[in-house]
C-alpha cells in the first residue's frame, strides 16, 4: 500500500510497515533523506503526540558539536561572516539550539525547495511565508530552518563548501547543539551505474582513490581522514526501500577539484589526455568501488568527522562520465550495494 501525507500519516504508516509515496516533483535523493529524517523523529516522539513542533526538549543527547580551535574561546566575538551571523548580534542557542538534522546542497534554489517540502511534511504551525532566508544579508549562501532541520546551500567545489562548513560548525558549537546528523544531498556523475541512480556514500576518496583529504595549511600539506558514518549510510539505504521507482546503492564517492579534466571529461576547454586513457582511469575507479564523482565529499567528510557530526552524502547521478563508452559489467539493480574490489 502506498500513501502520502505529513508526519502524522507517515508516523502511523511506519508503525504498520506500510510504504510511503512522495510526489515525483521532489528529487529522488531528497525523498530518501526526508524519509530518514521522519523515521528518526518518529522514533523519539511519543505515540500520543505525532505532530511535530519546534520543541527543544524533544531530544535528549550528549554528543555535542565541538571545534578544534583553541583561539575561539578567547575571542570577544565570533563573526560568521559569510552567514551574516555572529555571537554578539544573534542569540545562537535560542535560534539554533534544537537543530538535529542539517541538510546541505550546492544550489540555493534547491535547498529552499527542500526546506519548503520539509515544512509541509512536518506540518509546522507557521506558514510557508514565514520561512525566510536566515543568510539574506549575504549573497554567498542561503539557510532555512524548519523545526529541527536546517537546510543550507554550499555552492560548488571544495573551497566553497569548506568556508560554509567552518562557519556552520561554529554556529552549531555556539548554539550548543547535540547529536547532530549532517547529510549532503547533491548531484554527481555516475561510473558504471544506471542513469538516475542514487548513491549513498560509505567512503569519500580523492583522485588517487585514497580515503583522505589533503589540505595546504601555511606551507605544509596536512592529510585528514575522510571516513564517513557507515551506520548512517546503512540507515538511509534502508529508508530507500520505501521508494522503489529508482535504483539506490551504497558505494565510494570520488571527490575532485575540477569538473572537466579532473573527472576525465572530454568536453572542457582543455583536455590533456586521450579518450582511451580517460576510460582506463574510470575503469580503475570502478574496480576500486567508486560509483560516482563530485567535488565536495572529501572536505565534507574530514571536517564533519573531526567536529563530532554524523555524516554521509546522498547524490543522484544526473549524468554519466564518458557516457558513450559504458564500463564493462552490468549496472547495479535497485537497492544493491556496490562491490569494493
Amino acid at each position: 500500500m502506498e500513501i502520502s501525507g505529513g508526519l502524522e500519516t507517515i508516523y502511523s504508516c511506519l508503525k504498520e510497515n506500510k510504504s510511503v509515496c512522495y510526489p515525483r516533483s521532489i528529487l529522488d535523493q531528497d525523498q530518501i533523506v526526508t524519509i530518514f529524517i521522519l523515521q528518526s523523529m518518529a522514533s523519539v516522539l511519543p505515540a500520543s503526540n505525532t505532530s511535530m513542533r519546534s520543541d527543544r526538549n524533544t531530544y535528549v543527547g550528549k554528543s555535542f558539536v565541538h571545534v578544534k580551535n583553541p583561539y575561539l574561546d578567547s575571542m570577544d566575538e565570533d563573526v560568521l561572516y559569510h552567514l551574516d551571523l555572529g555571537t554578539k548580534t544573534h542569540n545562537l542557542p535560542e535560534m539554533f539550539g534544537d537543530v538535529k538534522f542539517v541538510c546541505v546542497g550546492g544550489s540555493p534554489n534547491r535547498m529552499k525547495a527542500f526546506a519548503l517540502f520539509m515544512h509541509k511534511e512536518l506540518r509546522l504551525t507557521d506558514s510557508e511565508e514565514d520561512i525566510k532566508d536566515i543568510c539574506a544579508g549575504t549573497d554567498r549562501y542561503c539557510m532555512y530552518k524548519i523545526g529541527p532541520v536546517l537546510s543550507i546551500s554550499h555552492g560548488m567545489g571544495i573551497p566553497s563548501i569548506s568556508i560554509m562548513l567552518h562557519e556552520l560548525i561554529k554556529l552549531l558549537y555556539h548554539a550548543r547543539c547535540s547529536d547532530v546528523i549532517i547529510i549532503r544531498i547533491g548531484t554527481s556523475g555516475g561510473i558504471g551505474i544506471a542513469p538516475g541512480s542514487v548513491v549513498i556514500t560509505d567512503e569519500a576518496v580523492d583522485s588517487f582513490f585514497k580515503p583522505r583529504f589533503e589540505q595546504v595549511i601555511l606551507d605544509n600539506i596536512v592529510t585528514r581522514s575522510t571516513e564517513l558514518d557507515k551506520e548512517l549510510a546503512e540507515e538511509i539505504f534502508n529508508c530507500s526501500k520505501e521508494i522503489s521507482n529508482f535504483p539506490t546503492l551504497i558505494g565510494h564517492t570520488m571527490c575532485t577539484y575540477d569538473f572537466y579534466e579532473g573527472q576525465g571529461r572530454l568536453d572542457g576547454a582543455l583536455c590533456s589526455f586521450s579518450r582511451e586513457k580517460g576510460l582506463d582511469y574510470l575503469k580503475r575507479a570502478y574496480n576500486a568501488g567508486i560509483r560516482n564523482i563530485e567535488m565536495e565529499s572529501t572536505v565534507f567528510a574530514a571536517m564533519c568527522r573531526l567536529c563530532g557530526l554524523k555524516d554521509t552524502t546522498v547524490s543522484k547521478d544526473e549524468f554519466l562520465v564518458q557516457e558513450d563508452q559504458p564500463l564493462e559489467g552490468q549496472p547495479p539493480r535497485t537497492q544493491t550495494k556496490a562491490p569494493c574490489i
